[in-house]
């Protein structure tokens, strides 16, 4: 048997996961308006033609530092942020631009949000006409959803009190 390994020895944090999108308006309304995630930093980088997005889950938006370098720390020093990049341009063109890593060649597959009651939750993306991957009633796993955002990702759906048997 390997040696355990104290917790967490270096001080590492997961701070974020990044998704590129084909229109951001589109990505924003997604994860801002329906799933609630608030606008914690945008950069745009011209000599790239790109920007970027930071999300995240907050208390208020008011918690978000407005001086720039308090914003950029607080962004990188937090867990659980989303970062949405847009490629300038990429709204233009006709279809998906991006592979969504569920077909082949399979890839990526999703991110995951606990949500406190899964039953209202997929009232609330009926409510706002998300797309649904698997509906909680569909197959054996009666306890998860998957939504697909604008770009096809799929966003797994989850109360964290059902999933530990609660």
């Amino acid at each position: 048997m390997a040696e355990t390994t104290p917790a967490n020895p270096h001080g590492f944090t997961f701070n974020h996961t990044m998704l590129r999108i084909k229109d951001p308006e589109k990505s924003l309304e997604f994860y801002c308006g329906v799933l609630g995630m608030t606008l914690l930093r945008k950069v745009d980088v011209e000599a790239g033609e790109f920007s970027l997005y930071f999300l995240g889950f907050t208390g208020s938006e008011d918690e978000v530092p407005q001086d720039e370098r308090a914003a950029a720390e607080y962004v990188f020093s937090r867990q659980g942020v989303l970062e949405l990049t847009h490629n300038w341009g990429t709204e233009d063109e006709d279809g998906p631009v991006y592979h969504d890593g569920n077909s082949d060649p399979r890839g990526f597959g999703h991110i995951a949000l606990d949500v406190p009651d899964l039953d209202k939750a997929v009232a609330h993306f009926d409510a706002h006409g998300v797309t649904f991957q698997k509906r909680p009633e569909d197959g054996m796993m009666k306890h998860i959803a998957f939504i697909k955002d604008p770009d096809g990702y799929w966003v797994e759906i989850l109360d964290g009190r059902t999933m530990a048997g609660g």
